[in-house]
């Protein structure tokens, strides 16, 4: 017998194999557990820090139960899982207690994953000495190493893009806007959830040979800042109205939104009616989410849990990687900027956020009870209504919010209506057909 060998047991013992490899899996599966609980059910749907601190507080507990029960019911005692369950322990108690947003979360990436692969050597090594058991402990000290380099990789790579358009300041962050063409009435574009500027660049081309229109991001999307809170449907309309005030686009414009962006449309039009001379829904979301779409409370309650785990997840570099986050129907330049913002950290930040008020904005969006008169195209994707029990009857609803309406099915998909050389002409179209409509007075034609 070694002097390894007796590191972690009194001198002279000989501690069976089954309580030490009892002890050991009970400590892992500890750490595993709670960190489902804490992640999926205590903190479901919390922000990053909440989440990230958490699941290392989880971790922590599991190595101390490792060496708190190997101490006491084995002759093998563990005590150098202690360190593992201070560091764990402590850096979660810190991310729960103090909050950092997503500027510390990046800077603390330079700094975390060298430490996290320092700790897994020395864990490793102290692994390695323990007999029997270290077929149990090898692996999840390899899995640290491997979240350590990830997030390693994660920070150096982070993309940088540079920004189209110009940022305004709307009192207390700044929103970015990138408008082209000329022409009246301007078209302005109001992402979906999860979305950015970058992927309306099938659309913005061929509409803006015919008229001014201008993308935008909300805050905490694409290049626009992040606000304070979360912000629902009322406080992104006075962001959108502040904006094109400050870059000194004038109205009435056409509202045009894709999937929840529709909702945030409709709210726009009810808080600032004056400034709409029209509006495309694509795909859109409505006021009746909740109630008309049999399985949304069930999924909505699954994305808010799910959602919230991406922002850490992110951090290692892991979604990066995925081909179903990766794809695009966009050219290349295009569809890389609507990747790496997608599967951002601060991104996926955006989307648990704009997910936590969404019953808000679809309530706010319900205040408004129709256009009067003004043009209407509501585009719905084939898809979307094959896969989603009471869509089309929710979409026909919204086609009913104007006399002067055109309810219009694509055969594609629902980003399709953005990404897809056929689904984004049909958008052109429907967009195209409501500028002239409000340009000459013209009844809008039916498909």
């Amino acid at each position: 017998m070694t002097a390894a060998t007796l590191i972690d047991r009194p001198t002279g013992t000989a501690p069976g194999p089954g309580p030490v490899r009892r002890v050991l899996v009970t400590g892992l599966a500890t750490g595993v557990l709670a960190a489902a609980v804490l992640t999926l059910v205590v903190f479901a749907g919390a922000g990053e820090h909440a989440i990230t601190g958490s699941a290392l507080l989880a971790f922590g507990l599991g190595w101390a139960t490792l060496a708190v029960l190997s101490i006491r019911r084995t002759r093998a005692p563990q005590r150098w899982a202690l360190v593992p369950a201070a560091l764990m322990g402590g850096t979660g108690l810190g991310l729960l207690a103090f909050a950092p947003g997503d500027g510390a979360m990046t800077a603390a990436g330079w700094v975390w994953p060298p430490a996290a692969l320092a700790l897994a050597v020395w864990m490793g090594v102290r692994a390695h000495r323990v007999r029997p058991g270290r077929r149990l402990l090898l692996p999840a000290v390899a899995g640290l190493a491997a979240v350590a380099v990830g997030g390693g990789f994660a920070t150096a790579t982070a993309p940088h893009h540079p920004m189209p358009g110009v940022a305004y300041d709307v009192g207390g962050h700044r929103l970015h806007l990138d408008c082209t063409g000329s022409g009246g009435p301007t078209v302005v574009l109001e992402n979906g959830l999860g979305e950015t500027s970058p992927l309306w660049s099938r659309i913005t081309a061929p509409v803006g040979r015919d008229t001014r229109i201008c993308a935008y991001d909300r805050a905490g999307q694409g290049w626009s800042g992040d606000a304070p809170r979360p912000q629902d449907g009322a406080r992104a309309a006075a962001d959108l109205h502040t904006l094109l005030a400050a870059a000194d686009e004038p109205g009435p414009y056409v509202l045009v939104g894709h999937s929840t962006g529709g909702a945030y449309a409709l709210t726009y039009m009810a808080r600032y009616p004056a400034e709409v001379a029209g509006m495309v829904l694509l795909d859109s979301a409505g006021p009746n989410q909740f109630t008309a779409l049999p399985d949304y409370p069930g999924q909505y309650a699954m994305m808010r849990r799910l959602t919230a785990l991406l922002p850490s997840v992110a951090r290692l570099g892991v979604l990066r990687l995925l081909p179903a986050a990766t794809s695009s129907g966009l050219p290349a330049p295009e569809a890389a900027l609507v990747r790496d913002f997608a599967t951002s950290p601060r991104g996926l930040r955006n989307v648990r956020d704009e997910l936590s008020v969404l019953p808000t904005v679809f309530a706010q969006a319900g205040a408004l009870t129709g256009l009067a008169g003004r043009p209407l195209v509501v585009v719905t994707a084939a898809g979307t209504q094959r896969d989603t029990a009471g869509w089309a009857a929710a979409q026909d609803r919204l086609a009913t919010l104007s006399s002067t309406s055109s309810h219009r099915l694509a055969d594609t998909t629902h980003v399709g209506l953005l990404d897809e050389p056929d689904g984004a002409g049909v958008s052109v179209r429907a967009i195209t057909d409501v500028v002239r409509s409000v340009r000459t007075g013209a009844p809008l034609p039916p498909h």
